[in-house]
């Protein structure tokens, strides 16, 4: 059990010991309290406590979706925030949510879909959707294989190169970081390159859009078509692979028929999803190179387990 708690985000509560029965009601078992208030809270029963201090983590954005259109670009596509990129920037970093209502379950199936280690703070209307999300994540927990990735992003750890790896994560461009450009790759970005030019680093998007044309579309190993604010995180080990979904706008709407495509042949699958029932893929197809079908709605989250 103290494991698989290790593995899930918990929520950051420097709320008084007499509190507790509220946690409990929505559902919380596991919290994280100031080091000061740690002996308060211990003994207490149906809550597993231990001493956290957020000064010492990375604040992280709460996940939303801001509809304006920007007006430093020509897309009128939504502008999401999202917090793929410093979990991958800081692999071994510790994370920190301020998130009100719903945020709080979406942060939590983010920073769990990156192994992130991330405390979460909430008012009292997060408390239940955390705690039902947390449930749902303890459910699918234990897969550890290694996260698929077409590109090599030699990250000079500048603001501008995290920009750049922030818009890949948004457009579902699956990369890891390398040191120096890895041939095993479909395609290796350093900025400053010929091919990827300083003077282009102002421009994020410019070259994210960049990135995707040297990769093309054919060779991305994940696609999502119908929804601007569903990001996508793929593992893969053997014949088995695992497919996360994340509404960005899941705290206030549902993003309704998500086609995707996955390079592989899976003709097996297992849709699990964190809020739905009754829901199953559509239009299933497995095609020579891809795997194909529909997911007809997300509310939040949703893990997809695919296998030969």
């Amino acid at each position: 059990m103290l494991l698989l708690l290790a593995a899930l985000p918990a929520l950051f509560w420097d709320g008084p010991a007499d509190t507790a029965p509220a946690l409990r009601d929505a559902g919380i078992h596991h919290i994280l309290v100031p080091p000061a208030r740690l002996a308060a809270w211990q003994n207490l029963p149906g809550i597993q406590v231990e001493a956290a201090d957020p000064r010492g983590a990375v604040k992280l954005l709460p996940p939303a979706v801001d509809y304006r259109v920007a007006e430093a670009t020509a897309t009128r596509a939504p502008w999401l925030a999202v917090n793929g990129w410093r979990f991958l920037r800081r692999p071994d970093g510790r994370f920190y949510y301020e998130t009100a209502g719903n945020q709080a379950a979406v942060a939590a199936a983010e920073a769990f879909c990156y192994g992130a280690n991330a405390m979460i703070r909430t008012d009292a209307s997060g408390l239940k959707p955390l705690a039902t999300m947390l449930e749902f994540l303890s459910s699918v927990a234990g897969d550890e294989s290694p996260a698929v990735a077409d590109i090599g992003y030699i990250d000079d750890g500048s603001s501008p190169s995290g920009e750049v790896m922030n818009m890949l994560v948004r457009d579902n461009l699956l990369f890891r970081l390398v040191t120096a450009p890895d041939p095993s790759l479909k395609v290796n970005v350093k900025l400053g390159s010929k091919e990827y030019p300083k003077r282009d680093v102002a421009n994020p998007a410019m070259v994210a859009h960049e990135v995707r044309a040297n990769l093309t579309d054919e060779k991305r190993s994940v696609r999502i078509y119908g929804s601007a604010v569903v990001v996508a995180r793929l593992t893969a080990a053997g014949d088995r692979a695992r497919l996360h979904l994340i509404n960005y706008d899941g705290a206030s709407r549902k993003v309704q028929g998500i086609r995707v495509r996955v390079l592989g042949q899976y003709p097996k699958h297992h849709l699990s999803l964190a809020d739905g029932a009754g829901v199953e893929l559509l239009d299933y197809s497995v095609e020579p190179g891809a795997t194909e079908f529909t997911l007809p709605e997300l509310k939040t989250y949703a893990v997809i387990d695919l296998s030969r």
